[in-house]
């Protein structure tokens, strides 16, 4: 068992969908070891979402650290859900506490508090919920989904962003020639706007987590 930190109330509860070990399969850190922290409740409703997060179990902040010390890996993706919903300043304190790297992929919605965090994705979701305001406007990374906007939407944004990653959107369910349309469309917006880099989601590809 992993040596806990003092100070932060490890029985505070948290909303946990699943805790495993894979790779980054998209995005800067593509086949990167990662710990994915999934956590339940999200504040949107995207359509075309792949992830279940209206159940969970409840767990303390001592479990959850101890779960991801199981695992030889000291990367820690925060994801949804949307885990900006989470108390992050006691969940990253905890964890960067005891040596890991933590990144979080969140829809923006909600500011993240300064310096908790190594590596901020923000994949905003304004192409399916337009009159949201984003208000995480600075990061690491951004990440657009594909479904056909106008990319100058994004023009104010990405300039507090140091990577840009568009990422084609893809439907489990919808047809082979939807999905592969949006594929081709995704390719023609990146030569058009050289400035953002193709973003794939290769965990999909090979059958993972």
């Amino acid at each position: 068992m992993v040596l806990l930190p003092t100070g932060p109330n490890l029985e505070q509860i948290f909303p946990i969908v699943e805790i495993f070990h894979s790779i980054q399969g998209e995005g800067h850190h593509t086949g990167i070891s990662s710990v994915f922290i999934r956590f339940g409740r999200c504040n949107l409703r995207c359509p075309w979402c792949d992830t279940e997060f209206d159940e969970w179990d409840d767990m303390t902040l001592g479990q959850i650290i101890d779960d991801v010390s199981k695992f030889d890996c000291d990367r820690i993706i925060l994801t949804g859900g949307e885990p900006a919903l989470q108390d992050l300043p006691t969940l990253c304190g905890a964890l960067r506490a005891t040596g890991y790297h933590i990144s979080i992929e969140t829809n923006g919605t909600v500011a993240i508090p300064d310096g908790i965090i190594d590596w901020i994705c923000v994949s905003p979701k304004d192409q399916e919920y337009p009159d949201v305001a984003i208000r995480q406007r600075e990061g690491d990374e951004l990440k657009v989904v594909y479904l056909g906007q106008d990319m100058s939407m994004y023009d104010d944004l990405k300039d507090g962003f140091e990577h840009l990653y568009l990422q084609p959107c893809y439907v489990e369910g919808e047809s082979v020639e939807w999905n592969g349309l949006n594929f081709h469309a995704t390719f023609e917006q990146i030569r058009l706007n050289p400035e953002w880099r193709l973003s794939l989601q290769t965990h999909k590809w090979m059958c993972v987590e």
